[in-house]
């Protein structure tokens, strides 16, 4: 129970974090509104390490794909994925829901729903299924690989920073074309939060696309765990 605790606690760190550099840098009448793309993918790298800090015993998952590529990988015990998930998605879900409150008056003070749901959740830049599948599908294959093998060569602890540096440079490489969510509780959540909360002109959630940041990541996370436990068996590591 303190693992799932943990992990609530760090992904609603996370997505406080991040969503609200997103809040910051394109809501109405912030003071970062503008700052672009870069202060996005920075964001976004510290709130993932300020997450897994937070959630730093629980091993700092902070996301079901990541749960799952672990699992798969014989890494995580089977029995955990359940309430791990749980409480990222819990997580995940309250944190956006404290970055509305936060963010209240810019979001009363911004007329564009795009906008508005952008800050919650990813959309494409251009809608094409597969290829939007296939960018999230990718971008998380290379954060579960990295996962996987940046603690074998730095140890645990010391591997949190480069999975940092990891997660920015997806973002600024491989992001730009869907958001790249990697993570159902860092997109799903939000989302429903984001159909749920009073926002003030917000236009629908998008659930036509919401599938996809999803499924795209627990493939991806799949396929890596698969690819580094066969490269662990030829190479025994």
């Amino acid at each position: 129970m303190a693992n799932y605790i943990l992990e609530f606690w760090g992904t609603l760190v996370l997505v406080l974090f991040g969503d609200g550099v997103c809040c910051a840098c394109s809501l109405n009448k912030s003071k970062a509104q503008g700052a672009g793309w870069v202060v996005i993918t920075l964001g976004w790298g510290l709130a993932v390490m300020m997450g897994a800090l937070v959630a730093g015993p629980s091993g700092g998952h902070l996301n079901p794909a990541v749960t799952l590529g672990l699992a798969i990988n014989g890494g995580f015990a089977w029995a955990d994925v359940p309430g791990y998930i749980v409480a990222q998605m819990l997580g995940g879900f309250v944190g956006a829901c404290v970055v509305y409150l936060f963010y209240k008056d810019h979001f009363d003070a911004t007329e564009d729903k795009a906008t508005k749901l952008g800050v919650f959740c990813t959309a494409p830049a251009i809608k094409n299924t597969p290829i939007n599948f296939f960018g999230e599908f990718a971008a998380t294959f290379m954060l579960m690989f990295a996962i996987l093998v940046i603690p074998t060569c730095w140890g645990t602890t010391a591997g949190l920073l480069p999975i940092t540096w990891v997660i920015t440079a997806l973002g600024m490489s491989l992001g730009a074309t869907t958001g790249y969510a990697m993570n159902a509780a860092r997109d799903l959540s939000p989302r429903i939060a984001h159909a749920v909360l009073p926002i003030k002109d917000k236009g629908d959630s998008d659930w036509d696309y919401s599938w996809i940041p999803v499924v795209a990541p627990i493939a991806g996370a799949a396929c890596a765990a698969l690819l580094f436990g066969a490269m662990a068996w030829c190479y025994g590591l």
